[in-house]
């Protein structure tokens, strides 16, 4: 089977399980989505949802959250993993985002990029769940299962982004992201399946003998 055949069969399979998938991460706008992906490196989204609702009565908006202090940020987020790296960043982009965008949100990846503790994958969440632009984010379980599919080598989650980008539409990019991560974290998961025993993974794969060994994001 080809790779792109493979592609077209991991897309009507993830509309049929996945066809209106909600964004895992709480949120309001885009600066509560931006803080609460920036929040979810490194820690499980339950754990985030469980976290913002406080943080966003303490602050919800770029300018009010500048004048708070980072202690007053991380007492909120302690339970998060790497929280005090955190509540500086959050200070600090707040800041920013305050002087120098009038306390908006920028919709564009360059910008984004700039921010403290915002990298490529959380600028592409923002961009794709915050203003609907074309962008597909590569996470842990998206890396791992572009491997266990035969769509990516898994070199970096660099070369997996690019890979996925040619092989799908850049209409459906959004919303497989979404699915994809669904899947994975339900079906294809980095112990329960070693590309031998989800769905997925049978039907691209019947006479797979050997389990797949994926390359870590």
């Amino acid at each position: 089977m080809r790779k792109q055949e493979r592609a077209k069969i991991v897309a009507e399979r993830l509309q049929e399980l996945y066809p209106n998938p909600p964004i895992p991460l709480r949120h309001r706008d885009p600066f509560t989505l931006l803080v609460a992906v920036v929040l979810s490196a490194q820690c499980t989204d339950k754990m985030v949802n469980k976290v913002t609702p406080k943080l966003w009565e303490l602050a919800d908006n770029p300018c009010a959250m500048s004048r708070r202090s980072e202690a007053e940020i991380l007492e909120v987020i302690r339970p998060l993993g790497l929280a005090p790296r955190k509540a500086k960043a959050i200070r600090e982009l707040s800041r920013i985002l305050c002087e120098e965008y009038d306390g908006q949100v920028p919709a564009d990846m360059e910008a984004l990029e700039k921010l403290p503790g915002v990298g490529h994958k959380t600028a592409s969440v923002v961009m794709a769940q915050a203003f609907g632009k074309p962008a597909f984010p590569v996470d842990t379980h998206i890396h791992r299962l572009a491997q266990r599919w035969g769509l990516s080598s898994g070199k970096s989650v660099t070369q997996t982004e690019k890979d996925l980008k040619r092989l799908f539409p850049e209409s459906e990019w959004n919303r497989l992201h979404l699915q994809m991560i669904y899947y994975g974290r339900e079906h294809c998961t980095a112990r329960g399946c070693d590309g031998r025993r989800c769905p997925i993974c049978r039907e691209l794969y019947p006479q797979r003998r050997k389990p797949v060994v994926t390359r870590k994001a």
